[in-house]
């Protein structure tokens, strides 16, 4: 990415990185990243210089993702919600516009419910939050006790094709080259450890510990959500309940799209989310 800075923030002891691009008067909004294989870059790549013109737009890596050190601490949502409070105050943000994705519309969203003044504009897209089913069912309690996720991770750092057949589990369609490479190199960088923590503290027996379901009527931040119609790990209706729940809500649905619209369907995707700023 051309005209994209790569710089650190302290938060609390713990590294982050990010990426900043645009004009440090335009209004900033932060662009927030999914778990597993995804990092601020991947996710990204192509939403920052399209939002570069009119706005200061920062992505950071989450704590154990991208260039960032590992967490300081139990990974768990409210870890992130923190780490990105402290963040924000790092940079000296009072108030900015937040996208996420997957896992990182979680954070924006747990962020937004008890800072409601800090955000201008909420982006959820195909977000973590919006229910309390867990994806695959019980079986995937199971899983992560038995330590699978570790498992699975080890078998991705050792092949660059298992990790393009775990992205054809997340996509709608056969992953591009480029999407399967840096991909690869995200899970060679730090093994899945933060992603393995977070599942573990998120995924019960009864349900997923984060569901923000309950508290989407006292949002009042203007909000949309984007999601992927073949979606294979959110459910659409995720989105469309919340769409129904949230005051100030628009719901805007990607047609053929999977798990990562800013990836899969880059174009329409920006389209989206400038009209909506």
């Amino acid at each position: 990415m051309s005209n994209v800075d790569s710089k650190f923030a302290d938060c609390d002891g713990v590294q982050v990185h990010y990426l900043s691009s645009g004009n440090p008067e335009n209004p900033p909004v932060v662009l927030l990243h999914g778990g597993g294989l995804d990092s601020a870059g991947l996710s990204w790549k192509h939403a920052i210089p399209a939002l570069t013109d009119d706005f200061r737009v920062i992505a950071p890596d989450l704590p154990g993702y991208g260039r960032s050190d590992d967490p300081d601490a139990t990974v768990s949502m409210e870890y992130y919600v923190a780490v990105l409070e402290q963040f924000l105050d790092a940079l000296s943000l009072d108030t900015t516009a937040l996208v996420g994705i997957s896992m990182g519309g979680g954070v924006a969203l747990g962020f937004a419910l008890e800072n409601q003044d800090r955000v201008s504009r909420l982006v959820l897209v195909d977000s973590y939050g919006l229910g309390g089913e867990i994806p695959g069912g019980p079986l995937s309690y199971v899983f992560t006790r038995l330590g699978g996720t570790g498992f699975a991770f080890s078998l991705l750092a050792r092949s660059r094709w298992m990790t393009a057949l775990a992205l054809r589990s997340v996509v709608s369609g056969k992953p591009d080259d480029e999407l399967v490479s840096e991909a690869f190199a995200e899970v060679r960088r730090h093994g899945g450890t933060a992603w393995e923590g977070f599942q573990r503290s998120e995924v019960e027996p009864s349900g997923l510990r984060t569901n923000y379901v309950g508290r989407l009527p006292d949002l009042t931040v203007p909000t949309l959500l984007i999601h992927g119609e073949r979606d294979p790990i959110v459910p659409v209706s995720w989105a469309v309940r919340a769409g129904s729940l949230i005051p100030d809500a628009e719901v805007r649905i990607v047609p053929t799209c999977g798990h990562m619209p800013p990836r899969e369907k880059p174009d329409e995707f920006q389209k989206i989310v400038q009209a909506f700023f």
